[in-house]
């Protein structure tokens, strides 16, 4: 049976998605569409609902004319799971549509990721931040394990923000509708370990989301999870096999955190994290037990995520207002020289490079500035990094030496099973050039009215983060 092209195929006596798709035209219907993120399920657009002015972001997700009857089934088992959701702490859905084998899924939108954070910043969060963050998480996961779901691809950088510091769990294509459940689904370094053993050892259930918090809770602590410099294939095996990470102790690997304080771990920081991490699943907190410790109890605070959220969007305005000025000056044809204050944050040195489509700042993170806003060390958001998806086998000697071997679309047998979707390790550091698109995260910042050029109109900020890809490993039955 061929999939439908729009709605308006789609009978409402069809038992699988009949009610599931508006029959409006989402083309006329939501107006300046922007680009704000992608991954292998297509493209996340900020949009504004003509007929009420909302702002929306749309995920829109292609079955394309090869008629993927897979693909359409994970779609449709997206947009169930996510119009059954009703929690503050749960992204919201708005609708659904279809045109042209492209569904759109709308959504509530938000300023960014818990990932953006610490990108913008270039710095780990500080521990009532994290905490505060943590303890939003927890409650969309105790709804969700409560209606006997699990999410089972928590990370930074599916935790999102709104402009009132409210936390929102968001995608859920990798979810399930039951549990216990038995597929191997997620994030390499976040996965936790008897999700990878689940094809041998049988069935898991929520606390997978617990051991990916926990990782999560380190992501935001040192700014990558652990393990991160290994190979995705590697990592998985030292996660199935060796003893749970931890925090690291070492003083030269610290940095100072986002508010600038030094970044020393607390007791009660370091014993929820072991909590989450328990190698084996049932010695592991539930989440109404883990809102009880005594690190979400004594630093979670929300006035703090509101102060992370301000100084975060004051420094996107200042890289924005120094890029803008540099364009003008190549652009323009404007001869002053541009002066970059440092005391506060400083913003490396770039060259820019005008080419036809697009113009690229090449950032240079040799100077010695520390701690800038931007620099090409340990990038990790594909929408600010590259212009890509997906990272090539390479002899360029321009990537760094942690970079992955496995960085490209891949199909590799595992013991009777199959990698179907590419293992995307974009978020891994790169040294080439950066398109800057600073300027699409935690806020639409104004530049100058003087002179101002319509090509530097800036972009809303980044809805997602989506730099590592989802992978699946499959066997002959269904996901749950």
């Amino acid at each position: 049976m061929p999939l439908p092209r729009s709605a308006k195929e789609i009978s409402t006596s069809d038992g699988e998605c009949g009610n599931l798709f508006s029959r409006e035209d989402p083309e006329k219907l939501f107006v300046e569409l922007r680009e704000i993120g992608h991954g292998n399920f297509g493209a996340v657009y900020y949009g504004r609902n003509s007929d009420t002015n909302e702002i929306v972001a749309i995920k829109k997700m292609s079955t394309g004319r090869k008629q993927n009857t897979e693909t359409w089934q994970d779609i449709l088992k997206e947009i169930r799971f996510l119009r059954e959701l009703n929690h503050r702490h749960c992204i919201a859905y708005r609708g659904c549509y279809l045109k042209e084998y492209t569904t759109w899924l709308v959504m509530e939108y938000c300023l960014g990721s818990a990932a953006d954070l610490i990108e913008v910043h270039k710095r780990p969060l500080a521990e009532d931040e994290i905490a505060t963050i943590v303890c939003d998480t927890l409650n969309a996961l105790d709804y969700l394990h409560s209606m006997h779901r699990i999410h089972r691809d928590i990370k930074a950088g599916n935790i999102l923000l709104t402009e009132d510091a409210i936390v929102k769990l968001a995608d859920f294509g990798s979810a399930s509708f039951s549990s216990p459940a038995n597929s191997f689904v997620g994030t390499p370094y976040w996965i936790a370990p008897e999700v990878i053993l689940a094809m041998e050892n049988g069935q898991y259930d929520g606390k997978v989301d617990i051991w990916s918090l926990g990782i999560t809770c380190i992501e935001l602590a040192e700014r990558k999870p652990p393990l991160f410099n290994m190979n995705p294939m590697s990592a998985l095996y030292h996660i199935a096999q060796n003893e749970p990470p931890t925090l690291m102790m070492n003083s030269e690997n610290l940095q100072p955190n986002s508010n600038g304080t030094p970044c020393v771990y607390t007791n009660d920081f370091i014993t929820f994290i072991a909590m989450c991490l328990q190698k084996n699943p049932n010695d592991r907190p539930i989440p109404s037990e883990l809102l009880k410790t005594s690190f979400i109890t004594s630093k979670s605070n929300r006035e703090i995520l509101i102060d992370l959220i301000r100084r975060t969007k004051e420094a996107v305005k200042e890289f924005d207002n120094i890029r803008y000025r540099r364009m003008k000056k190549v652009l323009m044809g404007h001869d002053e020289q541009v002066s970059i204050n440092t005391s506060s944050s400083s913003v490396p040195n770039s060259s820019i490079i005008e080419s036809n489509e697009m113009i690229i700042m090449d950032m240079d993170s040799s100077q010695n500035t520390p701690y800038p806003i931007l620099d090409d060390d340990d990038s990790r958001s594909i929408d600010f990094v590259s212009d890509t998806n997906q990272v090539y086998p390479s002899d360029d000697a321009s990537l760094n030496s942690s970079q992955s071997s496995l960085q490209h679309p891949i199909s590799i047998p595992m013991n009777s099973l199959l990698i179907g979707r590419q293992i995307s390790t974009t978020s891994q550091p790169l040294q080439h050039q950066i398109i800057s698109n600073m300027n699409r995260r935690f806020s639409s910042i104004e530049m100058n009215n003087d002179n101002q050029n319509p090509l530097l109109k800036p972009l809303p900020p980044l809805q997602i983060n989506t730099d590592e890809s989802n992978f699946s490993i499959r066997n002959d039955v269904r996901l749950n």
